[in-house]
């Protein structure tokens, strides 16, 4: 059977789930009568919550005499690093772009990748029946981003389609009639490349991984050179040098959503592999007489760093099953072998991990994961992580789209400067202002969740990582302090309400506190402690006058990363699986004033 290998590349809600579920539809993948839910490939709870790809996903269709396997990538930057290796498996890429919004910073970031590998493109203009849509001035966008990124001719000389992903159709023309997808097909099969086949000794890169409570790892991956027959002797060629001996037990091949067990596969197929003992990300699976490894994986390195530790706090191990440090550190260390992009580290202390990733979504994803396996854990503020260029140091600067009404722009290039941001473009398109900043990774630490409230939601916005330049000197942390439990108990209304003219609070009457928990934000820049627990002093007389009515406001309840973005320096975040708390990192009111004044000592002496 002749095959097509094609990555499916977007920008975060330009439709690329969606069109699909219409492709899986209209080459019969689903029976007739058979129910099936929207965005059926985004098979995760948190890939349904939040409504993105996070891990991308094979998947095979038929059309005609044709296998295309389709490869569905991730559309936000932070999981680049999924994008990265599953690009190595593809011939051709099918980039999807919204007909009003144009190319977005991230479908630059992963087209460039594209690009780096040498893929054929074929576009899709989709959402061309939405109001306001634009669909020749995106095209002409679309070749002029080719043409930054340093196309080759081949790949500016593209082919596309407009297309509406929900209603299920394609076309070539505009004036065409609207029917299905059928010129999409057509157009990948005929202008993506068939897999260029190589003889000799076999040669498959391992660059997605599977698992099975019965079998164990399933190397996903790509013949490069030669064949593959099941239960033939292999090498598995690690990324340290080791070989290891090995046979491949079963082979499977992708099919409709599932897969189909096979005797061979052929090279430039896409196949699934049992029986690999410890088989990783970038590995080679090499024939067993002439072993010879392909390239690594390039990764791009991590931006941002945090450290993981486990809870000790006073309600330890109430909420969690994994509390240990022991086991807080397997379950990072195995996320490792399926991340790519992320890096851990022990540190001097025996019970902190260094965890680095791709930015604050990134590592926030890995942490939701784990409060929901029923692990309990800590994590400090985030940090960026610095390089050193010419004896100079270097931070990591990111490339911030901002889309906000006119009237509103403003106030984004005020609070953007405070954070070090340059503006460096700003359009005007149907009422709303779409701005480009430079600007660093530490300064959009907490940029989101402020700039939601000063813009009433207003904004929408995205970043992308764009080099390492000089430091560009210090950004304030936070403006305002914290309001912090003087003792342990639950939260009384009556102090609540005589505190709500300090600032905002997280927490509800009832809620149980402990001493040294952050349970409001404070209007000064300083920390305030509070007795949340006061109660009212009861007595048998009363006077109608002197009782006050209490009007609570309700807390402020904060996502994980809104809650990570909150940070201070000398406060964590305590991950459990039904709670998220702030707290800071001494409990102790006397210690953290003692603590706070040797810093000051220490700083005075440097």
């Amino acid at each position: 059977m002749d095959i097509r290998n094609v990555a499916i590349i977007a920008h975060v809600d330009h439709g690329k789930t969606t069109l699909v579920d219409q492709i899986l539809r209209q080459c019969n993948v689903f029976r007739q009568d058979q129910k099936v839910r929207e965005r059926v490939l985004d098979s995760g709870d948190l890939e349904r919550e939040r409504g993105i790809t996070i891990t991308s996903k094979n998947f095979a269709v038929t059309f005609g005499d044709t296998r295309i396997n389709l490869i569905d990538t991730p559309g936000h930057a932070d999981f680049g690093g999924e994008v990265e290796r599953v690009l190595k498996m593809a011939d051709g890429v099918l980039l999807l772009v919204d007909a009003f919004e144009g190319p977005m910073p991230q479908t630059r970031f992963v087209l460039q990748k594209a690009m780096q590998l040498d893929l054929k493109p074929v576009v899709v203009i989709n959402k061309v029946d939405r109001k306001n849509a634009r669909p020749h001035e995106v095209l002409d966008e679309i070749f002029n981003l080719f043409l930054e990124l340093e196309a080759s001719d081949e790949q500016l000389d593209f082919r596309g389609v407009y297309a509406a992903g929900r209603e299920g159709w394609a076309i070539e023309e505009l004036d065409d009639e609207r029917k299905d997808l059928t010129p999409l097909l057509e157009m990948i099969i005929k202008h993506v490349p068939a897999p260029v086949i190589e003889d000799g000794p076999l040669q498959m890169l391992v660059a997605a991984m599977d698992h099975s409570d019965y079998v164990g790892r399933i190397g996903v991956g790509r013949i490069v050179r030669g064949s593959l027959e099941a239960r033939q002797p292999v090498v598995l060629m690690k990324r340290d040098g080791r070989e290891v001996k090995t046979q491949a037990r079963r082979l499977y091949v992708f099919d409709n959503l599932g897969r189909t067990e096979t005797d061979f596969v052929g090279c430039g197929d896409i196949c699934a592999v049992e029986g690999l003992d410890n088989v990783d990300i970038g590995d080679t699976l090499a024939d067993a007489e002439q072993p010879e490894p392909l390239p690594l994986i390039a990764v791009d390195d991590p931006t941002l760093t945090m450290s993981f530790m486990p809870n000790d706090s006073p309600g330890y191990g109430q909420e969690g099953r994994y509390v240990t440090s022991r086991q807080v550190r397997e379950r990072l260390y195995r996320e490792v072998e399926r991340d790519v992009a992320l890096r851990v580290e022990d540190t001097a202390a025996a019970d902190t991990f260094k965890v680095s990733g791709r930015g604050i979504l990134h590592l926030s994803i890995l942490m939701e994961n784990m409060r929901r396996e029923g692990y309990e854990f800590m994590v400090g503020q985030p940090q960026v992580i610095y390089k050193t260029i010419g004896d100079r140091k270097a931070e990591p600067v990111e490339v911030l789209s901002v889309d906000v009404p006119e009237d509103l722009a403003g106030t984004v290039i005020e609070y953007a400067a405070t954070r070090k941001g340059d503006l460096v473009s700003m359009q005007q398109k149907g009422g709303r202002a779409h701005q480009e900043f430079h600007i660093p990774s530490r300064g959009l630490i907490g940029f989101r969740s402020q700039m939601l409230r000063a813009t009433g939601g207003e904004i929408v916005m995205h970043h992308r990582f764009h080099q390492y330049e000089l430091f560009k000197g210090s950004i304030p942390e936070r403006t305002t302090g914290s309001i912090i439990s003087m003792h342990p108990g639950r939260a009384v209304a009556f102090a609540l309400d005589g505190l709500q003219d300090r600032g905002v609070f997280f927490i509800e009457p009832g809620d149980n506190l402990y001493t040294g928990q952050i349970v409001g934000e404070y209007t000064r820049d300083e920390d305030l402690v509070v007795n949340a627990q006061k109660a009212k002093q009861l007595s048998n007389m009363r006077a109608s006058g002197t009782d006050r009515k209490m009007r609570i406001a309700p807390p402020l309840n904060m996502s994980l990363e809104e809650a990570l973005e909150y940070l201070n320096h000398d406060e964590y975040v305590e991950v459990t699986p039904k709670s998220i708390r702030l707290r800071k990192s001494i409990l102790d009111e006397t210690e953290r004033k003692k603590a706070a004044k040797r810093a000051r000592l220490s700083g005075s002496e440097e």
